[in-house]
Formats: structure tokens, C-alpha cells, sequence
């Protein structure tokens, strides 16, 4: 079923750079390979705005490893947090104090893919959540959900809280064994398009995401 097209979301034809910021049900479900297909496709600007553990192995590194363009610029996160905690959490650890105003959206004259950390509701201080820093930066949204039990509740209430935040949500990707059953409820309840699918890979490699990025229009 890899990349079955169920919507024509087209940004070929936009005329100007458009955001878009990956966020995910919960922790490891693919938002990193999902934000290297998304900018290997539009050959889009790619942004991490914490980065928290894996320094020396982190997503941007990721991201560049997968994609293969020459258009992509990758623009440096704006905190590197030492620890693999939540942002709110490893911040205080490393004595950084993370306030909205620290985000300031690099400056680009093309498509900007932006990849979050962990969920929606992932706190970035005491009083900030990760849904502030989406509204912030005024970005399109492409929620990522991975195919597990329990996946049905938690993509529900991820998009429910998006829309409650009137924040815009071009689509959703799931990712994993296809799941008809699943899949369907969640879109009968929520209305959302999706984008595309992605298959349970043994391996996630540039061959992998150039196959994804080239077999869709988005």
C-alpha cells in the first residue's frame, strides 16, 4: 500500500514559500523520516527548532544523511539540549531558559520544512507548549501517525487540540503496516486528507525517502 494517494494536495503551484511543520502523535513514530521526504520532495529548507539528546547523531544529521538534492539548506536549531528528556525538563538541566521570543523563523526564499519534538502538547517550559511554538512560527501542519494500539486515541486527540488552537492541518501520514480498519476511523472522525503512507521499513535510507519523495504530488 506504500504512498496509496487518497488527496491532491498540491504546493507546486503556490507563489510563496510555504511552511510546513511535521508534529506526531507521540515520540519515534517518523516524524524525521517523514520530515526527509517532505524535503527531498520540495527540496525544501529544513528546521529543528530543539534538538534534545543525540548531539552527535541528531535529526538535522539525520535529515541530511537522507536527502540528496543540492537545494536544501539545513538551518542550525535554535537550542541543543544535552539530554534526551523532554525540552522543558533537559532545558533546566543545562540552565537555558526557552521563551517563544527565541524563535525567530530562518530567513528563506523557499519552502520551509520544520520538524517538532515529540507531540503537540510536549512542554518547552513550565508554561509553554509545543502547540504555542506551531502557532507561533505560522506554519501548516502535517500530523504523523504511527500504527500502534493506542494510535487511534492519541491521533484523535492530537488533531482534536490542533483544531481547537485553530491551527491549520494540510494532512496526515500514517506510517507503518497498513491498517484499513484503523486508518478509516480516524479519518470519518476527523476530516483530515491523507498525504501519504509509509510502509514498515527494515531500513530507512536515501534510496528509501528519494522513492517515497518522487511517487507523490504533494
Amino acid at each position: 500500500m506504500r504512498n496509496q494517494k487518497v488527496n491532491d494536495c498540491d504546493l507546486k503551484n503556490i507563489d510563496k514559500p510555504h511552511r510546513l511543520f511535521v508534529t506526531g502523535i507521540g515520540t519515534n513514530v517518523g516524524k524525521t523520516v517523514v520530515s526527509a521526504i517532505l524535503t527531498e520532495h520540495l527540496k525544501a529548507d529544513y528546521w529543528k527548532p530543539v534538538q534534545s539528546g543525540d548531539l552527535l547523531d541528531s535529526d538535522t544529521l539525520t535529515v541530511k544523511k537522507l536527502v540528496t538534492n543540492n537545494q536544501t539548506v539545513f538551518h542550525n536549531e535554535r537550542f541543543r539540549l544535552s539530554k534526551p528528556l523532554s525540552p522543558h525538563a533537559a532545558a533546566k538541566l543545562d540552565h537555558e531558559s526557552i521563551q517563544l521570543s527565541d524563535f525567530v523563523v530562518p530567513s528563506t526564499s523557499n519552502h520551509l520544512v520544520i520538524e517538532g519534538a515529540g507531540g503537540v502538547l510536549v512542554p518547552l517550559n513550565e508554561g509553554l507548549l509545543l502547540a504555542d511554538l506551531i502557532k507561533h512560527v505560522q506554519a501548516k501542519v502535517v500530523v504523523v501517525s504511527q500504527i500502534y494500539l493506542g494510535s487511534i486515541n492519541h491521533t484523535l486527540l492530537t488533531i482534536a487540540e490542533l483544531k481547537r488552537r485553530n491551527i491549520d492541518i494540510l494532512g496526515i501520514v500514517f506510517n507503518g503496516e497498513y491498517t484499513p480498519e484503523t486508518e478509516n476511523f480516524i479519518l470519518h472522525h476527523t476530516t483530515i486528507p491523507v498525504l501519504f503512507r509509509i510502509d514498515k521499513e527494515e531500513k530507512i535510507t536515501s534510496d528509501i525517502i528519494s522513492s517515497y519523495a518522487s511517487s507523490f504530488s504533494l
